[in-house]
């Protein structure tokens, strides 16, 4: 296995300032807009990194589920190792890759839970068997066997067969505050294209060009 020789150009496209609005959250979702338009998969996947109480980070993907002016939302469990971690440390990173299109969006900020009406809206939305599975889950614990998790998911299924499912207080969203958000275009031999926005104290955006 030769890794060293996977490489490619990147010629998608370059980005400049004079493109960029003047909100970030206005460029994401011009750019979210296109990556749905060009029929990229999962274009709201997007992986998180939190970091434990004694500095250890972790990363994985979730579903960016709603997003405005207040930030970018998720959901999950909150009993998961993520939420463990965000108790302790509210700060978090997003990562969208966008690879077929040569980009990639990075934002930091911190978490906030979001309310339990808002939680539930989401939660009623879902197809019931997602609502059941995330009862079934205790998220990120031991897990004897599958069988196990399949026995419970079908006696939940049972229980909840003719009747609406109500949300667990063990589960719901979290809304991050950005403060900083990146905008990243492949370029040709590696020069690449990064502007950063910057929250400041009168809550605009400072812009400014990264090297690559």
């Amino acid at each position: 296995m030769n890794l060293e020789s996977l490489r490619r150009e990147y010629l998608h496209g370059g980005l400049s300032l004079d493109e960029l609005a003047a909100d970030p959250l206005d460029q994401f979702s011009m750019w979210m807009q296109q990556a749905i338009e060009l029929g990229i998969g999962d274009p709201n996947a997007m992986t998180i990194a939190t970091v434990s109480a004694d500095g250890q980070p972790s990363q994985r993907i979730v579903l960016l589920k709603h997003f405005d002016a207040s930030g970018f939302v998720f959901y999950t469990n909150y009993g998961s190792r993520k939420a463990d971690e965000l108790d302790t440390n509210p700060k978090i990173s997003l990562h969208f890759p966008w690879h077929t299109i040569d980009r990639q969006v990075k934002v930091c900020g911190e978490t906030v839970k979001v309310s339990a009406a808002e939680s539930l809206k989401y939660f009623a939305s879902r197809p019931k068997e997602s609502q059941i599975a995330a009862i079934a889950s205790q998220q990120s614990r031991v897990l004897t066997s599958r069988s196990f998790l399949l026995n419970q998911f079908e006696s939940l299924k049972q229980k909840f067969n003719n009747g609406e499912i109500p949300l667990p207080d063990f589960w719901g969203g979290y809304r991050i505050k950005p403060k900083e958000i990146e905008f990243w275009q492949g370029g040709a031999n590696r020069l690449h294209d990064r502007f950063r926005y910057l929250l400041q104290d009168d809550t605009s955006w400072s812009i400014d060009r990264l090297a690559p």
